[in-house]
């Protein structure tokens, strides 16, 4: 591809070629900092490249802001924001890339189809009171949210392009030259006092967004930027058309002092009561009918109509339109204001919330049952969830949520994270496993001690069928018998310098893999824990990590070792000593998976979660799902399951890879604290159970996600 010629601000002769190993293929538009492209990686990914103009990257206060500008995007990332793909802010010409997600921005939406309909208007400000809800929460303030930088994807709004120093995207700037935002869409206080500008400003323009949504223009409007900023610090808003149930809470969002307006959560209370009709479907733009249809198309029906009078039909977004909208939106990822929150976190939440009963007569539940320091995470076995939360191990119904017993571990400190679910091995729960320190043994009734036992261990350590395995830094392994406590055998694992060993639910086996130093191979050794004797070994081509068994064979997922990039799924059967690798379709980062039957389940950072059959051997779907960090996910016949770092849980079709339905966020009150494993979804018959950054445990009916 030749370079492209500048379509930006500034004197440029030509745009690049390449940004890191992105190819750029075609200029998608230009703004004051640089220019947007589509692009791909070198596997095929498609993504969307910020490249900034050639002026600015010669300046070092320029250069220092995008860096801050890329560290900040990396950390507002999730579900409600673009997830950052890949940045270089040290290169000659500085550049961010992003996930392409299709969709036309606010902005567009309105111009071509006319001002959205009163249920549209209610999810809309829903979503974006949520994705306000999350960048506050995580210390940054927009200050530039504008229909523009509001994106319409199918799975609901994102909040993109966070910059505000732009230097030719507005006549209006501070004492030292640099923007303070869109005047039509500021809050009063960024145009007297602009270095004290918080999250109420936020409000404010979600206030002024949502006026342009539903009108077709802002509640202050004029020619000239200067107007506008006399209007906004001292007229009242023109709402005329805006529809009478939302019209105060929009009010309320555009006062004039940032302690008057409501907070995002406030709103979202409200909304949930401004109308019985209120849903939380996500946004789909609206089809409208074409005045000349192609031959063979038949015409979509159109929206209602927001006001008596109809709207005329106007030709749809076309898709080369709407995916050109999505990308720009999401590449454009400016300069953020990273302005510390003032004030304290989010309420907590209730103890306990109120119940729904579901389809089944499920009664959802969601309790604190011991504290709401750390994120509890949960297995189930004898009948019980079993849990472990900041130097506890605690069981509950799982009926209800009731705590049955809790016990303090020893020797654990009383900070310390959990390393993971409690273990049930030998019909005894095993506390402090992964601490190295002393293994508590309880009885899963009660939750009495059966046995103390201090761990004679400097390496890893795995419990799997009725043992568990302790690796000493020299490589020798301790088979400890779990019911006991007895040592059974002690000896190295031949062909495994220092084995640390995986073990899959339903499989008799340990498992242990290591890659070689160059990364072109991977030692695999299969062990019966009972006696050390190693089963089979094999050494495989790639550097494989082990994700689960079915039927006897081992499955991989295949990384980079150079990149870090997952590339294929790898089956191995040790009966026939055969190798099936199924190439993925786009490389993954920070992969962790699943098996279930023939079909894997992959999440990435970043969000994507992909499902390959190994039977097929094809990918059968991939989803973004907008989170910027995801568990392992776990798969029952409908759907696969994923929690997120701000306590939500996800439920995909398992079929067609579409987003089902999600919980609400459980955050804990130092919101910018998250565990360094997220806890997997614990999934028993129809019900799902997971634990969430604010302490709670809860428990939903899998079979409704929808109503969730």
């Amino acid at each position: 591809m030749a370079a492209q010629g500048n379509a930006g601000a500034g004197p440029e002769a030509e745009l690049p070629e390449f940004a890191g190993h992105y190819r750029l293929e075609e200029c998608l538009g230009s703004g004051g900092m640089g220019v947007v492209h589509l692009a791909r990686s070198t596997s095929g990914m498609k993504v969307a490249v910020k490249v900034v103009h050639a002026q600015f990257a010669e300046d070092p206060e320029f250069r220092g802001r995008f860096r801050q500008e890329v560290a900040a995007a990396r950390r507002v990332s999730g579900a409600f924001t673009a997830p950052v793909v890949d940045a270089d802010p040290e290169a000659g010409r500085p550049w961010m890339a992003t996930l392409f997600i299709p969709g036309p921005t606010l902005a567009q939406e309105v111009k071509r189809n006319g001002p959205l309909a009163p249920a549209q208007l209610r999810r809309v400000m829903a979503g974006l009171a949520e994705a306000l809800r999350d960048i506050h929460r995580v210390g940054v303030v927009h200050r530039d949210l504008k229909p523009s930088n509001v994106l319409l994807a199918e799975d609901g709004p994102k909040v993109i392009d966070f910059g505000i120093s732009r230097p030719k995207d507005s006549e209006l700037r501070t004492e030292t030259g640099k923007l303070i935002g869109t005047p039509p869409f500021m809050a009063p206080e960024q145009f007297r006092r602009p270095r004290e500008v918080g999250p109420a400003a936020d409000v404010f323009a979600l206030g002024s967004v949502m006026v342009h949504a539903a009108t077709g223009r802002g509640p202050f409007d004029s020619d000239s930027p200067y107007v506008v900023a006399y209007q906004v610090v001292h007229d009242e808003p023109d709402l005329a058309g805006v529809p009478e149930q939302l019209a105060p809470l929009v009010l309320r969002c555009l006062a004039k002092e940032p302690e008057d307006r409501p907070s995002p959560d406030e709103l979202m209370r409200e909304l949930r009561s401004v109308a019985a009709s209120y849903d939380t479907q996500v946004f789909i733009p609206a089809q409208r009918v074409d005045e000349t249809p192609d031959a063979g198309e038949a015409p979509g029906a159109g929206e209602p109509a927001a006001v008596a009078a109809p709207r005329r039909s106007r030709p749809r977004l076309g898709r080369r339109a709407a995916l050109g909208a999505g990308a720009l939106g999401l590449a454009v990822v400016g300069a953020l204001a990273a302005v510390p929150l003032l004030g304290g976190g989010p309420a907590p939440a209730p103890a306990v919330s109120a119940p729904r009963t579901t389809a089944a007569a499920f009664t959802a539940w969601a309790a604190t049952p011991v504290s709401r320091t750390g994120t509890p995470q949960c297995s189930y076995a004898a009948g019980k969830l079993l849990c472990a939360q900041t130097g506890l191990v605690f069981a509950l119904d799982p009926a209800d949520g009731r705590l049955l017993w809790k016990y303090p571990l020893e020797g654990v400190a009383g900070d310390g994270p959990p390393s993971g679910a409690p273990v049930v091995s030998g019909d005894l729960v095993l506390g402090g496993l992964g601490h190295g320190q002393r293994l508590t043994a309880l009885d899963p009734d009660s939750g009495d001690v059966v046995r103390r036992q201090a761990l004679s261990m400097s390496g890893g350590v795995q419990a799997v069928g009725g043992m568990v395995l302790l690796t000493a830094a020299d490589g020798t392994v301790t088979g400890v018998d779990s019911a006991s406590g007895d040592v059974k055998w002690r000896q190295p694992i031949p062909g495994q310098e220092v084995p640390y060993f995986t073990a899959f639910p339903g499989d008799p086996l340990a498992y242990a893999a290591t890659v070689s130093g160059d990364g072109s191979t991977t030692k695999v050794t299969a062990v019966d824990p009972g006696t050390g004797e190693v089963r089979w070994d094999a050494r495989l081509e790639g550097a494989l990590q082990p994700i689960g068994t079915v039927g006897g064979r081992v499955v991989f997922v295949s990384v980079d070792a150079v990149r870090g990039e997952a590339r294929a799924v790898v089956r191995y059967s040790p009966e026939g000593r055969t190798t099936e690798r199924v190439p993925l379709r786009i490389p993954l980062q920070g992969v962790q998976g699943s098996v279930r039957g023939d079909v894997v389940h992959l999440m990435a950072e970043g969000g994507g979660l992909v499902a390959v059959d190994l039977e097929a051997r094809e990918q059968l779907w991939s989803l973004q799902t907008g989170v910027a960090r995801g568990s392992v996910p776990v798969a029952d016949d409908r759907y696969v399951y994923v929690t997120t770092p701000d306590g939500r849980l996800l439920a995909v079709d398992a079929r067609r890879g579409k987003l089902a339905g999600q919980t609400s966020p459980r955050l804990a009150a130092q919101s910018d604290r998250v565990p360094a494993t997220l806890p997997e979804p614990v999934v028993v018959d129809d019900h799902v159970y997971v634990g969430a950054p604010d302490g709670t445990v809860f428990g939903v009916d899998g079979r409704d996600p929808a109503g969730w």
